[in-house]
């Protein structure tokens, strides 16, 4: 359903209380059933064929257009005297009403996301971290290395010791992947904030 043809109401919104005024108003309803009949009316058409006083009938329609239930509609006449004649219409647009979700529920539902990104991101550091392990050599004259640096490894190399040489590592893959779930998870809370 497109999100232009439907409204959504929580049962906490100040919008449901008009909507149940609405359709507990024997005069609101009468002028929805006319509607839907005719298609559209302006509001001397519903107060001669309703049997309505235009100031009731004027209180009843403005309740109507807040709720939702009509819509003006684009085009409109002049009087005889010059005056603008709006003509109203059954609105095209579905009314939802839906209990309020709390900001913990709200939170509770992107959980899934945080622990699947953070599960991937684990596995991913898990998998550099083996990756790098096997990718250690040990420090051998393969290196083009300074001088004091050579004689250091020789005395080294001579009392038994291991020397490993580690190329310098980038901003980990794992970090990578870390900021970008949790930006994207970000972005789509904020995007979708009303609708969670």
């Amino acid at each position: 359903m497109n999100e232009k043809n439907f409204i959504l109401v929580s049962l906490e919104d100040s919008k449901s209380k008009e909507i149940s005024e609405v359709l507990g108003s024997k005069t609101c309803k009468k002028v929805i059933q006319y509607l839907s009949e005719n298609k559209e009316a302006s509001q001397k058409d519903l107060s001669d064929n309703l049997k309505i006083p235009m100031n009731t009938l004027d209180y009843n329609i403005k309740k109507l257009l807040s709720s939702g239930f009509i819509q003006k509609k684009k085009n409109f006449f002049w009087s005889a005297k010059g005056k603008k004649i709006i003509m109203y219409e059954i609105s095209d647009k579905s009314i939802i009403i839906s209990p309020k979700k709390s900001v913990g529920e709200k939170i509770k539902s992107i959980v899934p996301a945080i622990i699947l990104t953070s599960a991937v991101t684990f596995a991913i550091g898990v998998y550099e971290h083996i990756r790098n392990a096997g990718a250690t050599n040990v420090l051998s004259a393969d290196y083009n290395l300074p001088e004091y640096a050579t004689s250091t490894v020789s005395k080294a190399a001579e009392t038994g010791i291991s020397v490993y040489l580690t190329s310098p590592q980038p901003f980990p893959l794992w970090g990578w992947f870390l900021a970008g779930g949790l930006l994207a998870i970000i972005i789509f809370t904020i995007v979708n904030w009303r609708k969670l």
